[in-house]
């Protein structure tokens, strides 16, 4: 079977900047790539504000993804390479939330089926990966519901608040401002909703969102553009749009200081990067990005770790019945090409039996459904037992046994075949 390899850039290894700098162009063009190398027979890609993921079936996996990084320009010092069962594995741990920097968050979840769908979409997406993806989102469910691994502050969102809160010593009576108003402007003002605030302003392009957000948080909405307004007025920016481009710069906040005279506090959560890193040379401006976040996450981690060892026993188990369900995929294909090609000869005499009778009597439908049902059945039962014979080979791993068959019976391509 042609297996899955991938490539990771994740927070374990790369900073803000080099997963920024690995990426280039939108995950279509990038599909597109891919999918246009002759080695790739299907192609996936994952991309969040702390990892870049690159899955490829392909009988020469690891070369392609080697080439890639190379064409990339991405230093390998900063790439995990996985095999088939790495990759399966780590595809059941990122759905459960323990490879994300924020253990057992939630979003990551949303963002794995939205960006499968895509690939699928770009039908860059077959057997294999459609198989491993559904199972990952089917774990991550599942554990989800079995444990305690998302209970509490468990997004990027609620990490950002927990470390304002640290740094500003509590956030009772303090102002902030929340810059987008999206899935992570959402949940950084859910995280606020319970503290003692005194005012939350809600910025976004959208206004009428902005408006919406507030409203639930009892918040100020304020317009996008009259937003350099409300800076110096707040204790505390947290920025967690998608923009394209930076939404606070260096000349805005050096503006803002100007008519500030207390330090201010900039929390940048965007994907990509929403303020512009010179900032923090600006008397008075304190700059957090998401690796700021880090020590939030080990702290997060140790309250969740019994609940991950709970989740890593449900990962294994599942891993094992999806390893089963691929060597199932393996053995079917073969009995695939078996059944067609015998269905082609069963056809053959079929028809052949049915001229000759012809030749010497009348003969109508009942006779050719008989002699139809008949040689099916013939088909079925001669198959039966070659069938049940090729899944156990499948399930203990007798490759030699499979490619005896494939070559015996001259199924060139069956077993590899999605």
């Amino acid at each position: 079977m042609t297996e899955i390899s991938s490539m990771l850039i994740t927070h374990t290894k790369a900073t803000i900047d080099e997963m920024e700098n690995a990426w280039h162009g939108g995950i279509d063009q990038l599909l597109i790539r891919l999918k246009s190398h002759e080695l790739v027979e299907e192609c996936a890609v994952l991309k969040t504000c702390n990892r870049v993921e690159v899955y490829v079936v392909s009988p020469k996996g690891s070369r392609v993804l080697l080439d890639f990084a190379k064409h990339m320009k991405v230093s390998s010092r900063i790439i995990d390479f996985l095999d088939h069962e790495e990759s399966l594995r780590h595809l059941l741990r990122l759905s459960c939330g323990l490879e994300s920097m924020i253990v057992g968050e939630d979003q990551i979840l949303g963002q794995m089926k939205e960006l499968f769908m895509m690939a699928k979409k770009a039908h860059a997406v077959g057997k294999t990966l459609d198989t491993a993806f559904n199972k990952a989102i089917q774990v991550g469910k599942r554990v989800r519901n079995e444990t305690g691994i998302n209970k509490g502050s468990v997004s990027i969102g609620s990490a950002a608040v927990e470390l304002a809160e640290k740094t500003q010593g509590g956030l009772d009576g303090r102002t902030i401002m929340v810059i987008g108003a999206g899935e992570m402007g959402t949940l950084v003002s859910k995280a606020l909703a319970n503290k003692n605030i005194k005012v939350i302003y809600v910025a976004n392009r959208t206004f009428d969102k902005a408006e919406a957000l507030a409203c639930e948080l009892n918040g100020k909405a304020i317009r996008y553009e009259s937003m350099e307004k409300y800076i110096p007025k707040s204790d505390v920016v947290i920025s967690a749009t998608s923009a394209p481009h930076y939404v606070l710069t260096h000349e805005i906040i050096s503006r803002v200081m100007d008519k500030r005279k207390k330090e201010l506090m900039l929390i940048d959560i965007g994907n990509p990067r929403n303020i512009e890193s010179s900032v923090e040379d600006i008397t008075g401006v304190c700059l957090y990005n998401i690796d700021s976040l880090r020590s939030i996450s080990e702290a997060n981690l140790e309250k969740r770790r019994e609940e991950a060892k709970k989740a890593e026993l449900i990962i294994e188990e599942e891993l094992k019945l999806l390893k089963k369900q691929y060597k199932r995929q393996q053995a079917d294909n073969i009995i695939s090409s078996l059944y067609s090609m015998v269905e082609k000869i069963r056809e053959k005499e079929r028809e052949e039996a049915v001229n000759k009778l012809k030749a010497r009597h009348t003969i109508g439908d009942i006779e050719c459904q008989v002699l139809d049902d008949m040689t099916h059945s013939f088909a079925n039962q001669i198959l039966a037992e070659p069938t049940k014979i090729l899944r156990n080979a499948a399930e203990h791993d007798d490759e030699r046994f499979l490619d005896t068959v494939a070559e015996l019976f001259k199924l060139n391509g069956a077993k590899g075949k999605k």
